[in-house]
């Protein structure tokens, strides 16, 4: 690696992105995401609107709904999640949805099945070409990040993701940070490539 400069962990939490059409049957005609908080990547913000998620064996409820819309549904959970609702959904890249079990996500206004949609996001890193170039990666990189918290950790299969309106961040899950006993705002160090 070309830097051993300290990245920013980025803990997230379960969440839904929301297409226009889904968010219109959820909240009803003409309804508009309420940002209430930024987030770290630019033009991302947590919405004021949650929904509950009903899954074989039990529901979620107060899930937050992430915005700006998205052109498709997905609901991003956590491994302990998925054993909660009953769901085995599958560790993927953000988008990466063909083939992912469905749900059902309850709103004001009532219940939309997705046929498809619900992952576990597999951890990763934003870069952007200028923070690339500084470490040395390449968008696509697997990568090997070390973690000091009250348990550190070495993670494997962090994938690096490269685009000009990114903010440098190490993203995982609360199964993730729970493991290993980190917050939101803690460094992460990248130790190499895989």
């Amino acid at each position: 690696m070309k830097t051993m400069r300290k990245i920013p962990i980025g803990v997230s939490a379960r969440h839904v992105h929301v297409s226009k059409e889904h968010l219109e049957l959820l909240f009803g005609s003409g309804h508009k995401l309420t940002a209430i908080k930024e987030l770290s990547q630019p033009g991302q913000f947590a919405a004021d609107e949650r929904v509950t998620l009903v899954g074989p064996k039990g529901i979620i409820q107060r899930v937050r709904i992430l915005g700006p819309i998205r052109k498709a549904t997905q609901v991003e959970i956590s491994k302990t999640d998925c054993y909660t609702l009953g769901i085995d959904a599958p560790v993927r890249e953000s988008g990466n949805i063909k083939g992912s079990p469905g749900i059902v996500i309850v709103g004001p206004y009532g219940p939309v099945k997705i046929e498809h949609g619900v992952i576990v996001a597999k951890r990763h890193i934003h870069f952007t070409p200028k923070d690339a170039g500084e470490f040395g990666v390449s968008d696509g990189d697997t990568l090997v990040v070390k973690v000091e918290g009250e348990r550190p950790l070495i993670f494997g299969d962090v994938v690096a993701r490269i685009r000009d309106d990114f903010s440098l961040d190490f993203h995982i899950d609360t199964d993730e940070a729970n493991a290993a006993g980190i917050g939101h705002g803690d460094m992460a160090t990248i130790l190499d490539k895989e």
